[in-house]
């Protein structure tokens, strides 16, 4: 892994003259030059801020590792809220004043990363006011997944932590009903019905089986005891939000100004709205040309959606979950024979079908934070719902090109790496904090790398289900923009989902309600586009001034750009690129 170092003078022997012993002792040679009191001043800062942060949202504390934390959870109540914007405001004074030319050059971008993370936080909390208008601001501090499937410690401890967090949980449905200000709109109220309603069945029905080997009669009592006050809250919010829908409306648009805010203070983006969107449409283009040029082999009769259903129905023979299996052994030696990353340990990710209390999503994968040692991550597959028809069911199972860009997608070379690199990070700073358009838009990035390094090439049915994905997710720039900023209804973008990525009624509405409550769903795309470009620059710069000697293959030099792209964390891409080449502008 590319590392910043710090090159310290070399001492040489000095030659004093005029010594009358020829054989005198040399002098003692000097102590190495210890941190500037502008860094041990910046090193206490920093630690200070992540302190603060750990107090201030237990939760993230204990799913990065620090399990003191453990079953805290954070206040959200109005009063919260409004405290920890003031907290945030508070934080950002202190790194703003520091003077960056006191700093050493990695402690100065830390600078810019430290700040670029309060921005992100400010920008959700005060300026879209997402914990009064958002249900799916709550969602990911209040999943209890990590006591249930993480195995950072013993079933009993971890059941000891749950049962403290959900002890919380009644307390943190009134704050949400209390906070959340109507009316709100429409896919906003929906998204919360299925949310805290699915959390109300988890509580009651999900919970029990996972802590059912521990034989502790008094904790067993405990767990039913707060699942049953926790369901209740959960079911009572969602009852509220079932009344809402008579209110609901759909006013869920940033407009113009704030979605060019939430650019620039997410991600640190400084581009006009026009020219990304301009970007995304050219790729959009790019992808379908492609999927046209694959399917006139592939398919050369059929339609384009009659090529997609063909690749579609080439299931994998003994099911997803061992076909994913199969497919990371295949991945890793494929990364590691085409020097594609450098992998920094020896760790592997589990692959299991997702718990049945998870399964909105059809793949993920759970990555333990950077304190925690020694605990597997684990590559969640969805199995299809056994309610649903024969012919649904048959259909959400992910074809074999599909699952193949998934699991590069989540775990080789893509999340999973991701996180092996920022978790291994020395800088905790840089461990803790990683972006969404760095995180997603690697992920995505590896799906078309890995392709033009050659896996899947000759095979129109991979390289087809490698293009819809990108389409998918160039849809979700194009929706995201033009929910935002253009007017689009929600329809018109379940429209554009059907049509322009090929997607099934079902997956369309799904994206299309999600573009509306996840604006920065335009991420993939972006955060992809970026990488590419800078690729290109970064590998221009290093032809230009010499240090690399020019391969025959400009593809020998991605290893090292991918190991320095992913020293660093997960900062905004735009500041990374500065970091690497100096300059800010080019972005795409």
């Amino acid at each position: 892994m590319w590392k910043s170092l710090k090159v310290g003078a070399a001492l040489s022997g000095v030659l004093f003259f005029g010594l009358t012993a020829c054989n005198q002792a040399p002098p003692a040679s000097k102590a190495p030059k210890g941190p500037s009191l502008a860094s041990q001043a910046w090193n206490k800062l920093t630690a200070g801020f992540i302190q603060s942060y750990f107090d201030a949202r237990p939760f993230f504390a204990a799913q990065s590792g620090r399990h003191e934390y453990d079953g805290q959870l954070p206040d959200l109540s109005n009063h919260g809220i409004r405290r920890e914007i003031a907290r945030l405001h508070d934080e950002r004074n202190q790194v703003a004043a520091v003077d960056p030319k006191t700093l050493e050059p990695r402690e100065r971008f830390d600078r810019e990363y430290l700040l670029a993370v309060v921005d992100r936080d400010l920008f959700w909390m005060e300026k879209a006011k997402y914990p009064f208008s958002n249900p799916g601001w709550y969602i990911d501090k209040i999943d209890p997944d990590m006591y249930l499937s993480r195995n950072y410690a013993p079933l009993n401890v971890r059941m000891k932590a749950y049962i403290k967090y959900a002890r919380g949980i009644p307390r943190m449905a009134g704050d949400i009903k209390a906070n959340l200000q109507s009316p709100l709109p429409k896919t906003y109220v929906e998204l919360g019905i299925a949310q805290f309603g699915g959390m109300a069945d988890f509580y009651s029905k999900n919970v029990a089986a996972t802590f059912a080997s521990v034989s502790d009669p008094d904790l067993q009592k405990q767990l039913s005891d707060v699942d049953t006050a926790a369901a209740q809250a959960m079911d009572a919010l969602k009852q509220t939000l079932v009344e809402e829908r008579k209110k609901a409306n759909d006013k869920f648009a940033l407009g113009p100004d704030l979605y060019a805010q939430m650019v620039a203070q997410t991600e640190h983006v400084n581009l006009a709205v026009d020219q990304i969107e301009a970007a995304g449409r050219a790729d959009l283009e790019r992808n379908a040309a492609a999927l046209k040029a694959e399917c006139a082999t592939y398919a050369p009769k059929e339609t384009l959606l009659q090529c997609i259903a063909k690749m579609s129905a080439h299931k994998p023979k003994d099911g997803a979950v061992e076909a994913a299996r199969a497919q990371l052994g295949m991945l890793k030696d494929f990364i590691v024979k085409n020097n594609v990353v450098s992998i920094p340990s020896n760790e592997e990710a589990l692959v299991a079908e997702a718990p049945p209390y998870n399964r909105s999503n059809a793949a993920f994968i759970q990555v333990p934070g950077p304190y925690d040692h020694g605990v597997a991550s684990t590559y969640n597959i969805a199995p299809p719902n056994p309610k649903w028809s024969k012919t649904e069911q048959a259909a959400y199972v992910p074809s074999e090109a599909t699952l193949l860009f998934t699991s590069v997608h989540e775990v080789w070379p893509g999340h999973f790496l991701q996180f092996l690199h920022s978790n291994a990070n020395p800088s905790k700073l840089e461990a803790l904090w990683v972006g969404y358009a760095y995180a997603e838009g690697w992920a995505h990035y590896c799906e078309e790398m890995m392709y033009e390094k050659g896996l899947g090439k000759g095979d129109p049915e991979k390289h087809i289900g490698q293009i819809t994905d990108a389409l998918l997710r160039d849809v979700r720039l194009l929706s995201s923009i033009g929910l935002h900023t253009h007017g689009m209804t929600v329809a018109q973008s379940e429209k554009m989902f059907r049509e322009q990525a090929f997607q099934d009624p079902g997956n369309a509405r799904q994206q299309a309600a999600r573009g509306t409550y996840d604006p920065a769903y335009l991420n993939y795309t972006l955060g992809k586009l970026m990488i590419r470009k800078l690729r290109t620059d970064w590998i221009a710069k290093h032809l230009r001034d010499g240090s690399t000697a020019a391969p025959a293959d400009e593809q020998a030099l991605w290893h090292d750009f991918h190991d320095q792209f992913l020293s660093y964390g997960g900062p905004p891409i735009p500041l990374l690129r500065k970091e690497m080449l100096g300059e800010e502008g080019g972005l795409l």
